[in-house]
């Protein structure tokens, strides 16, 4: 028996290394994709800040675009594609291939309606819609008529990415990962373009780039719906609101829009806040933002998505303790990836935004604003990407309502929060946009750890003593990076920053990588095992 025993733990644990090799495998590509989408549109990004600076246009631009963007992610990649993989992945396991070809088509038919639907009452409620997101827009009526005009242009960009998300679904049930991480590539690849050949031809430049976002959105569909066709064949859609699948997707995916809602109020009451704070307020809050979701993406959301079909394949098989391993890895894995870039950012931000996004109308004092809302919003950084995986496991379980619940009273701290840094002037004063980041870094603190904590409470312990132990030695190596690259960044000072910023990144990784193997990260040791393999 004791013999048996050992037999069974020692093939367990081959299982467990097998599944976290798959992780670090898929990972892997997903990060080189999304890295290579991220180039590109920090390339657009800079694009926008020489063409555009912090002015109006680009005020209005960043509004209007996030009211499309928004419905994206609550009924596209954020709630359908979520609530359809473990669908999809349970007719996958547990049907034929006629069951889960038809489901297919049905989604699109039925939730496609839904998308077209949208669109149009978008564009004809345009002004009531931005009236609600941006009332600091309406005492200058030049710049709510323009939010409004490019409102209508982009709209449609809701539809493209809607039917894109159902395809994302589709790809990554079938563990096919690195399609639908390379897609966004055909948006920035659109938008790049537009600007630099569409927008100096115009009265209103702006306007070129809202049509490169609708044109960029069509060919990220175009992208994803290649690989499926080639393999389903046929999917015309079929409408159907009674199919049993798709009943099922509705019931966790109401949930998921609520609790995506609340995330999505959050963000949108730290929008709100920030057209009531001084000209340029929006700009700075958006570029802090979009420089933090690089590490987010590469890492944090690229672990989330190879670990929610993954664990929906391990709960459709009633294999807890394997749904568990890829959890409790899956956390490990974010915060050895994301906390070195949390202490770069910090130390280093101000210079990276110098070099990335200073130039034409984007001056010196936005980039030190702007580095103030990057330095908040990286404190914030290790929860941001531990609530996506967290929340995938709950996906995972088929259960979207615990989320929607913690992120409720997550929203009301972060809601409370921006009310004090706006209300109170010597908070406003000193932080500007920054506090209204500081306190969506401190609610995503409380929603993360309320997460772990009703998990573990239903479904048992998830590995927290291994969890602790590589947090805490990650912590240690990136804080040792960070007394270094902070020394390395005054040696080099006088260096142009197109040379130093990449030496001061390569060598920070080196030094962290360093610590890791001296620390003997576990996670540290999957990555080179990867890249071992991969050479042989």
């Amino acid at each position: 028996m004791e013999g048996s025993g050992r037999a069974c733990s020692a093939e367990w644990l081959k299982v467990e290394r097998k599944e976290q090799q798959t992780v670090v495998n898929k990972v892997t590509s997903v990060s080189f994709a999304t890295l290579l989408s991220r180039i590109l549109g920090y390339v657009r990004d800079m694009l926008i800040a020489n063409f555009f600076g912090a002015t109006m246009a680009a005020d209005a631009f960043f509004v209007a675009y996030r009211i499309p963007n928004l419905l994206r992610r609550l009924l596209g990649e954020g709630s359908l594609s979520t609530s359809f993989i473990p669908v999809y992945t349970e007719y996958l396991t547990k049907k034929d291939k006629e069951a889960s070809h038809k489901l297919v088509k049905v989604t699109f038919g039925t939730f496609g309606i839904l998308f077209i639907f949208l669109t149009v009452a978008g564009i004809i409620l345009a002004p009531q819609i931005v009236t609600l997101i941006a009332p600091g827009f309406i005492k200058n009526s030049e710049k709510f008529y323009l939010t409004v005009y490019l409102t209508r242009i982009m709209f449609p960009f809701l539809a493209a990415i809607g039917f894109g998300a159902i395809a994302l679904g589709i790809l990554n049930s079938w563990r096919m990962f690195f399609i639908p991480a390379l897609a966004p590539v055909m948006l920035n690849i659109s938008e790049v373009l537009f600007i630099i050949l569409l927008c100096p031809l115009l009265d209103l430049p702006i306007v070129g780039l809202a049509y490169g976002v609708v044109v960029g959105g069509f060919a990220q569909l175009l992208f994803q719906l290649i690989p499926v066709v080639k393999r389903e064949k046929t999917i015309l859609p079929v409408i159907n609101f009674k199919h049993s699948g798709i009943k099922r997707v509705g019931r966790l995916m109401l949930p998921a829009v609520i609790g995506l809602s609340i995330m999505q109020i959050s963000s949108f009451v730290d929008t709100i806040c920030a057209t009531l704070l001084k000209a340029g307020s929006v700009t700075h809050l958006y570029y802090g933002n979009r420089l933090v979701q690089l590490p987010l993406a590469l890492f944090g959301t690229a672990v989330a998505t190879v670990a929610l079909p993954m664990m929906s394949e391990s709960a459709s098989k009633n294999q807890m303790r394997k749904l568990k391993e890829t959890f409790s890895f899956s956390l490990r894995a974010i915060s050895f990836l994301i906390m070195p870039a949390t202490v770069g950012f910090i130390i280093f931000g101000k210079e990276i935004l110098m070099l990335l996004f200073e130039r034409g109308q984007f001056l010196a004092g936005d980039t030190i604003a702007t580095n103030r809302v990057l330095t908040f919003y990286s404190m914030g950084l290790i929860f941001y990407a531990g609530i996506k995986v967290a929340a995938s496991a709950f996906y995972s379980l088929q259960d979207t309502k615990t989320p929607v619940i913690i992120a409720s009273v997550a929203m009301v701290l972060n809601v409370a929060l921006n009310i004090v840094v706006i209300s109170v002037g010597s908070i406003r004063d000193t932080l500007g946009a920054g506090g209204l980041a500081f306190a969506t870094a401190i609610a995503s603190g409380f929603n993360f750890l309320l997460l772990i904590i009703v998990f573990r409470k239903r479904n048992g312990h998830i590995g927290s003593k291994m969890v602790k132990n590589s947090i805490s030695k990650h912590v240690a190596a990136s804080l040792v990076m960070g007394i270094g690259i902070y020394y390395l960044g005054i040696y080099t000072g006088n260096w142009s920053l197109i040379l130093r910023i990449p030496f001061v990144i390569i060598a920070g990784a080196l030094m962290y990588a360093g610590m890791g193997y001296i620390l003997s990260t576990p996670e540290l040791k999957q990555i080179v095992r990867q890249y071992s393999r991969a050479r042989l």
